[in-house]
């Protein structure tokens, strides 16, 4: 979506929306490379690019996806170029979600805030006697 966007952004007379729909590909070229390096075969530096993407930690992909969506918008503020990098922004939300990490439940949440009303009760009462 963001390269066909970047394609169709690039069909005009105005220099900023051809420079956001170059960067809108350039954007789903580097997506493609990180995330489905079996679609770039013939390139040959894809598996290196690929591996190097995978060892980066989930918010830095998060940052990095997200701040590549945000540019070309910024460029050329328009429905195809908002379109066009809302998969991109997309992942970079996806990404950012799972750096945050699961979810806890509410029982283990009230179990800990019970034992701490608890030591917490017995520190008041050990400075209470300690003071008679």
């Amino acid at each position: 979506a963001c390269a066909f966007a970047g394609l169709w952004n690039c069909v005009t007379i105005n220099p900023l929306n051809i420079a956001a729909g170059v960067w809108m590909m350039l954007n789903a070229f580097v997506l493609f490379l990180c995330e489905a390096p079996f679609c770039c075969q013939f390139i040959e530096f894809a598996n290196a690019v690929s591996a190097r993407a995978d060892r980066l930690r989930a918010w830095q992909k998060a940052a990095f996806y997200c701040g590549m969506a945000v540019f070309p918008v910024m460029l050329s503020l328009t429905l195809t170029t908002l379109f066009g990098n809302a998969i991109a922004f997309a992942t970079g939300v996806l990404y950012g979600l799972s750096a945050l990490g699961k979810k806890g439940d509410a029982i283990s949440y009230a179990r800990i805030h019970q034992q701490q009303k608890q030591m917490d009760e017995e520190k008041l009462t050990g400075t209470l006697e300690g003071q008679v």
